[in-house]
């Protein structure tokens, strides 16, 4: 067997024939012959299930494959450790303790776990506990506090802004095995699991029961639904049934103490006091550890509708938004543009086809709702008015799921295509939507040939860009042009820095960007009364300075 390996991530070349083969939505690695090519290693999913399912038939894969990374210690060589304790033979020998078998610490095993998907940070971790139980967390966190071992959570370790991986040796606490649903209320719609659920496991079990999961993201094969609240995290579905911070009913989670907080409501109304839950919605793993969740699920469309449009111009996107919710109205649920650089992009790295012809910007639209013969019949009703008044100037429509699932993946898969370029500068942002094209177009004049590719794609619906840039390389030159100015850009045009991956350890000193200075101090004063020594996820969220 031949392997060559290119230093970019994600380029892995081999003759050899392994047990794998992409799913048809998530690229899951399942029981088939499939070629490992150039294209086959660069999804979310596949990173992470390749290092589980596929490495373990190639020794020593594993570790070229993640050690390629630059640790982010020497990437960010201003970084200081915090004033913690150094993991010794005597944790790891308690920790053994405590969970039994589920403690791991070979070097190559620790490598899939200490870099995150995007393989741009990577921690220096000594030691993975997989605990199954909120006791089992209970106790973890309670010997770290004692011990002042600092820590960092784990969920499908998906995240794209270095949150969920460690920043030096922190004991890294993951809830792969944490994934029992323990309750469904078909009435109320009610869920309640623990935090290690991966999001597509309980979507696919909600539909036996014609329920929805309330969020939807391209990770969903692997990411975890206590990540998901973690992170607060939005993807395609906010626009019908809005953010985790109105969905979620209640949570379980463990302090830095180890106290744990039961907040596990499943009631919809519950006046009494501070909505605890709010403060774990979003804060990062800085908090604690969330170990189960309770959440509203809709009632699952009986039908699905999808259209693909070819627009001239970001205006005619706008305006083409606007007829989408006045045709459309309740049947509503997802409004997304790709620019033509982002179907250039899923064309060339993925070999994808776009129904239509070529054109500046494309929209999809999905409509879903409980009579397939009325919501087509209103899709297609739109799309002869937005094609009449020049809105639109091409379009289909797809109610087959084959052909729904075609066209989703060629939105959904932009993230994968972008690694086959090689590193990957990726920005998530909130913009009024009369500025919403202007950072991008202003970007590709500032960056000229530093960059492969300036792609933009997103939520137009909630008002969330997605704007990435790639290189063969990291360069340091190319990220300086860009930061801190889309940061300064986006503050200018009162936007936010994050709009749904969080601000984890690369945003976190452009807070102040997006919060003001008190709200900022308030947020600090939260962190040091829950965790006063500050183990829970450091170098995460808040700046390294706090200001006043």
């Amino acid at each position: 067997m031949t392997m060559e390996y290119c230093r970019r991530a994600g380029h892995v070349i081999s003759k050899a024939k392994l047990c794998m083969v992409h799913s048809q939505r998530n690229r899951n690695v399942l029981n088939c012959n499939f070629n490992l090519s150039r294209q086959s290693l660069t999804t979310a999913n596949y990173f992470q299930v390749l290092e589980k399912n596929t490495f373990k038939y190639l020794p020593g894969i594993s570790v070229r494959f993640y050690s390629n990374v630059a640790l982010t210690t020497s990437r960010y060589p201003n970084l200081r450790r915090g004033p913690f304790a150094v993991l010794t033979d005597q944790d790891i020998h308690h920790f053994e303790k405590i969970i039994p078998g589920r403690v791991i610490t070979g070097e190559d095993e620790l490598l899939g776990y200490n870099t995150d998907w995007l393989k741009t940070v990577r921690g220096s971790s000594k030691v993975v506990l997989r605990p199954k139980t909120t006791q089992e967390v209970s106790e973890i966190l309670q010997y770290c506090n004692n011990h002042n071992l600092a820590v960092n959570p784990q969920g499908g370790n998906t995240g794209m802004v270095g949150g969920s991986v460690p920043v030096f040796d922190e004991v890294i606490i993951s809830t792969q095995l944490m994934n029992k649903i323990i309750s469904l209320d078909t009435i109320s719609g009610t869920l309640v699991c623990q935090a290690g659920c991966i999001l597509e496991t309980l979507d696919q079990f909600l539909q036996d029961y014609d329920l929805t999961m309330p969020l939807d993201l391209g990770a969903k094969g692997s990411c975890h639904i206590g990540g998901n609240v973690a992170t607060n995290a939005g993807g395609i579905r906010l626009l019908r049934y809005g953010s985790l911070h109105g969905t979620v009913l209640g949570i379980e989670a463990v302090l830095p103490n180890g106290e744990i907080v039961d907040c596990l409501t499943t009631l919809r109304k519950d006046n009494t006091g501070y909505d605890l839950k709010q403060l774990f919605i979003g804060s990062e793993g800085t908090l604690g550890i969330i170990t189960g969740v309770s959440i509203i699920c809709p009632q699952r469309p009986k039908s699905i509708s999808v259209a693909l449009l070819g627009c001239e111009t970001f205006q005619s996107v706008l305006d083409l938004f606007v007829s989408c919710k006045s045709h459309l109205a309740e049947i509503l649920s997802a409004f997304e543009f790709m620019d033509s650089q982002s179907m250039t992009l899923v064309k060339e790295n993925l070999n994808l086809t776009s129904p239509i012809s070529d054109y500046p910007f494309y929209v999809l639209v999905e409509c879903s709702g409980s009579n397939g013969k009325h919501d087509e019949e209103k899709l297609t009703n739109l799309l002869q008015a937005v094609l009449d008044n020049g809105q639109a100037l091409d379009g289909c429509v797809a109610t087959d799921s084959t052909k729904i699932k075609s066209i989703w993946g060629l939105r959904e898969r932009c993230a994968e295509a972008l690694m086959v370029d090689g590193y990957c500068y990726k920005y998530d942002m909130s913009l009024p939507l009369s500025k919403f094209y202007q950072l991008v177009e202003d970007l590709r004049v500032r960056l000229g040939e530093n960059a492969l590719r300036v792609v933009a794609y997103g939520h137009v619906g909630d008002g969330n860009l997605h704007l990435n840039i790639t290189s063969k390389d990291y360069s340091k030159a190319t990220m300086e042009l860009i930061e801190p100015y889309v940061f300064d850009w986006v503050a200018e045009h009162r936007g936010s820095v994050s709009a749904e991956h969080g601000l984890g350890f690369k945003k976190r000193n452009y807070i102040y960007h997006s919060k003001t200075l008190p709200a900022v101090a308030l947020m600090a004063t939260l962190k040091k009364a829950i965790d006063p020594k500050g183990i829970m996820n450091p170098y995460k969220v808040l700046p390294e300075i706090i200001r006043h």
